[in-house]
């Protein structure tokens, strides 16, 4: 019995034209000056210029998901460096 799925066709790049490929990647939302990022999303990400997209459905998902972060059980918090750009910009 084979488990193999078959994967989501992403099409091709909307900046560079390159085939998109079917992976898992963590995305960051900045939510009333929280980040806010969700681990494990399917994403087609294009291999020559690096933009992700997502199906419409892993969208709405992703809006279900942080309209209910208070209640999501499955959350843990993790600690980020920030570091301030102080060279003066020509």
């Amino acid at each position: 019995m084979s488990t193999n799925k078959a994967t989501y066709d992403y099409g091709k790049c909307h900046i560079c034209g390159e085939q998109m490929e079917a992976k898992r990647v963590s995305q960051d939302f900045w939510l009333k000056g929280k980040l806010i990022v969700i681990e494990s999303v399917p994403a087609g990400v294009c291999p020559q210029c690096g933009e992700k997209i997502v199906k419409a459905d892993v969208g709405r998902e992703l809006a279900t998901l942080i309209g209910n972060l208070r209640r999501t059980p499955k959350r843990r918090t993790m600690s980020v460096p920030v570091i301030r750009y102080e060279k003066e910009v020509a």
